[in-house]
């Protein structure tokens, strides 16, 4: 069965696309810990990080490195963390959060953002793109 972020990615279901390549894309998390949250998500369904290939695993980093520029052009915060906890959704996601102390990393604390605060978001970060 297809994970919630291969049926976004896929279209089937929608979201609010910051990058979009041929091994990656980048959205605007639905439970954001702050305003700027994004994951970047493999194309290809891996549950576990670490079983990625490195070449995608490596792909993956350069991506959040040029997306968390753009969020701190956008969002700015003292950091921008990136997290790799892959317990919500069994398929890797690398979570970049822009922060001002560890407590901004709290993800149980989670609630739904608006969908029109999420496409707002994520114009704004593709602008700083």
């Amino acid at each position: 069965m297809a994970s919630v972020f291969s049926k976004i990615i896929q279209g089937e279901l929608p979201g609010y696309f910051v990058w979009d390549d041929e091994l990656c894309v980048a959205i605007m998390t639905i439970q954001p810990v702050r305003p700027g949250h994004v994951l970047v998500i493999p194309r290809e369904e891996i549950n576990h990080w670490d079983d990625m290939p490195d070449d995608l695993a490596a792909h993956l980093m350069v991506i959040a490195r040029k997306i968390t520029k753009a969020i701190k052009n956008a969002y700015p915060s003292q950091r921008v963390g990136l997290m790799v906890a892959g317990f919500e959704v069994p398929h890797t996601h690398l979570h970049l959060i822009p922060a001002d102390s560890m407590h901004d990393f709290d993800i149980t604390r989670l609630e739904f953002a608006k969908p029109d605060d999420l496409a707002e978001a994520a114009e704004k970060i593709r602008q700083a793109l």
